[in-house]
């Protein structure tokens, strides 16, 4: 990765001290409960806009889905499809009747005509409880940025944003939330536009067989050192360093560089490229020392823009029916989770009304929408730019910008700090409103004033901002794309049911709800841990052990929400609004 450079710390610390500074800014004009936790309804529907793009463009968009493009292909941008997909519900399902039901929460929409506090303590831990799992792969994110941006280890990125990002809610809330999220929402989008101008200018180069016919290989010592092609890894120059991949073996028409491309022109000549995929093929365990050996696989451009090259949609090629179900699974979760999400949902209270919720979505999915076609030709670039580091998809993006100059990798790689700074602000303030508005205020019932509020809310920021931390450092290995799954998994199936039953089902009651969110969310969680994703990379397991047959929850647990609310409702007619004194 190189040492540390001192360009890179620089348009870093501009980029913090910036997002600090509108913080402490906006921190001295906010004065009561509703402008802390959200913005007092008085943001304009086109920042809204931008920041709704601003909190979704999370780490996984950015880094996950173009790590997940440039090693694999066509795979990552599935996880784009139906992250956008999933705006197609927020936008006709729920935009507007949350805005008109509720203050400050998603429970307050739930809990709207109801008043019952089991709506609001379940509402409550389940907006804890993906707020947390959608914490991890932003954590995971930062840690996986400030390793090549400032040479530091991976922990300290992840307790750095848990530090900046705690100071950016306790100072201001969501107003500076907000407007960190318009900011490097924008940001984000123009520099991913930039880079991707550049990767067109470029085009495509070949390189010689014989430089990438050679395995690479890492070993894990047990006394926490590496070795990298068999030699150890001590700092120097070539104290062992695993050589960057990424290379086009062969062009159409024999051609050795095709020069500047159009941007239909680079995926036609693309397809009818053969490119160098490198694929984990071996990995040992013996004595406390890891081996993972890296092949080199010559595949056609055309195979790499289909479905099936990454492992975890591999299956969907064959004939076993557990890896289709996965994958069915999975576009599920991520077509309803976006709806589901509580940092999303909370936005639409920063807004004065229904009409201005509806044209915030709007201007989320534009900028969303031309984001994720961004990402492809970031991928792509990123694949064939022989800058790849092996050991960490998550890099992909801020690695090719440096292929491109010190200059592009220090901006990009601080625009993607700030992503994970803004989302992870969002998601602890929906935390923190969770706990002080639901928990306490609604559920125990405490008699707390506006500053009472507000005050108890910056505890709680704190609190959760710790646990994600904890969480970040733990879940380190894990690509931020997969991780974000898992999280929209538990979304879906725990808010999504008593959401949309609430909207359009008269005969929903308040058990039936309690009942959907609680199960939605436990059945979630139970698949996840018993899969075997979770037993490989979490428990250190075999993963063909696992007891459930596939690792995505959703086809199952979001019908089962639906399920249960049903029933439940049917047997409790007495719980519904219009009879409820609760």
């Amino acid at each position: 990765m190189g040492g540390t450079s001192i360009l890179a710390i620089s348009v870093f610390a501009f980029f913090v001290a910036v997002t600090l500074g509108l913080s402490f800014y906006l921190g001295s004009r906010t004065r009561s409960a509703h402008s802390y936790f959200a913005a007092g309804g008085q943001i304009h529907w086109f920042v809204n806009g931008v920041a709704f793009a601003g909190d979704y463009l999370s780490a996984a968009s950015f880094l996950g889905i173009c790590g997940m493009i440039a090693f694999f292909g066509y795979d990552g941008f599935l996880y784009s499809i139906g992250y956008l997909a999933g705006w197609v519900v927020a936008l006709f399902v729920v935009a507007e009747p949350m805005r008109r039901l509720g203050k400050y929460t998603f429970a307050d929409a739930l809990d709207a005509k109801f008043h019952s506090r089991g709506i609001k303590l379940a509402a409550a831990i389940s907006t804890l409880v993906v707020s947390i799992f959608y914490l991890i792969p932003q954590m995971v994110g930062a840690g996986a940025l400030i390793q090549p941006l400032l040479n530091l280890p991976h922990w300290v990125g992840v307790v750095a944003v848990g530090a900046v990002v705690v100071v950016i809610v306790m100072t201001a809330g969501m107003a500076s939330t907000t407007y960190v999220q318009f900011l490097k929402g924008g940001l984000l989008v123009l520099f991913s536009f930039i880079l991707s101008l550049l990767i067109l200018n470029r085009g495509f180069k070949t390189v010689e067989p014989e430089s990438v016919s050679q395995p690479q290989t890492i070993a894990k010592l047990a006394d926490g050192k590496t070795m990298i092609n068999g030699v150890l890894k001590d700092g120097t120059p070539n104290g062992g360093k695993l050589r960057p991949a990424g290379e086009v073996l062969k062009l159409p028409n024999g051609e050795k560089e095709t020069g500047p491309l159009g941007p239909i022109e680079f995926f036609q000549v693309f397809r009818e490229s053969k490119i160098v995929l490198w694929k984990t093929t071996n990995t040992t365990e013996k004595d406390g020392t890891k081996v993972t050996t890296y092949t080199p696989t010559p595949t056609d451009g055309v195979d790499i823009l289909r479905p099936g090259q990454a492992p975890i949609f591999q299956g969907i090629r064959g004939k076993s029916l557990a890896p289709k179900i996965d994958f069915l699974s999975l576009m599920l979760a991520l077509f309803c989770g976006t709806a589901s999400l509580p940092h999303i949902l909370i936005r639409y209270y920063t807004v004065k009304d229904e009409a201005a919720a509806r044209k915030s979505t709007v201007v989320g999915i534009a900028t969303i929408g031309f984001f994720y076609v961004l990402t492809l030709y970031i991928g792509i670039g990123a694949m064939t730019s022989g800058a790849l580091d092996l050991t960490d998809t998550n890099m992909a993006a801020p690695l090719l910008a440096k292929s491109f100059g010190e200059l592009l990798f220090a901006i990009i790689s601080a625009i993607a700090f700030t992503t994970v700074l803004g989302t992870v602000s969002g998601l602890i303030v929906a935390a923190s409103g969770a706990v002080v508005h639901d928990v306490c205020t609604s559920y125990l019932q405490w008699k707390l004033n506006d500053h009472e509020k507000v005050r108890l809310g910056k505890i709680s920021a704190v609190g959760v901002g710790i646990i994600a931390i904890v969480l970040g450092i733990l879940f380190q290995k894990m690509n931020v794309s997969f991780l974000v799954g898992w999280a929209f998994s538990v979304a879906a199936s725990a808010n999504l049911p008593s959401l949309v039953m609430r909207l359009f089902w008269k005969g929903t009651t308040r058990q039936g709800i309690t009942a959907s969110i609680i199960v939605g969310m436990a059945s979630a969680l139970i698949w996840i841990l018993l899969s075997g994703e979770s037993y490989s990379k979490i428990y250190g397991l075999k993963a063909e052990d696992a007891i459930v047959p596939f690792s995505q929850p959703g086809i199952v647990t979001i019908p089962l929400g639906f399920l249960v609310l049903i029933l439940v409702s049917l047997a409790t007619p007495h719980g519904r609004a219009s009879d409820s004194n609760e």
